[in-house]
């Protein structure tokens, strides 16, 4: 069989129109949008800075991803299923949720206290609100964080709007009052323009 070969001014035709298909491609992969959106609560500490911090062993990837515990929004009607609330549904970071006998470094405060409550952002993302859930007198410290532990109103709302926090954020508010002993503070980051939310927990001790 005869092959035939293209007229030089075709073949440059052809190896440009694919060296354009190739760039375009290249482009378009370096232009994808990526994930945008990480935190995580360091005052009162979280579960998952205690572990990236090293200081509660047995941690799993949560020690090098603090940031990413993400999960669906809409907490309490909707979000992370009970028991799988400070994992945020995810089984990797499962040892977020473990009680681990109340062994939890608990940090130390006072019902009525003024407190900065903080997050870290390593990627700030347009934002609805910050709400802080604290659980009930008498809960189970025992089992993993349900909503029927938590009192059922936040005890503190930030309304952002859809803007944009910086890389790190204080919410100067009040510790709530009538809690003794051990409690955990769930704070939740819902993102204005995804259907997830990010979640942390705290343990506290009054």
């Amino acid at each position: 069989m005869r092959r035939f070969a293209l007229p030089t001014p075709t073949r440059r035709r052809l190896t440009a129109a694919a060296l354009g298909v190739a760039l375009i491609g290249g482009f378009s992969a370096l232009s994808a949008p990526a994930a945008t959106s990480h935190g995580y609560t360091d005052q009162p500490i979280s579960r998952q800075k205690l572990c990236a911090n090293k200081v509660v062993p047995d941690c799993g990837p949560i020690q090098w991803e603090p940031q990413s515990v993400e999960g669906p929004k809409g907490f309490p009607a909707a979000g992370p299923a009970d028991g799988r609330i400070c994992s945020a549904n995810h089984a990797e970071f499962a040892q977020l949720d473990d009680p681990r006998g109340g062994n939890w470094p608990a940090t130390q405060v006072f019902g009525g206290q003024a407190f900065n409550f903080r997050w870290q952002f390593t990627a700030p993302h347009a934002t609805t609100d910050f709400k802080y859930y604290i659980t009930r007198n008498g809960w189970d410290w025992s089992k993993p964080l349900t909503r029927a532990a938590l009192d059922p109103q936040p005890f503190m709302t930030v309304s952002y709007n859809g803007t944009r926090p910086p890389y790190t954020v204080v919410h100067p508010g009040t510790m709530p009052s009538g809690k003794t002993g051990r409690h955990m503070i769930l704070a939740v980051w819902t993102i204005h323009d995804t259907v997830n939310a990010f979640y942390s927990c705290s343990d506290v001790q009054f």
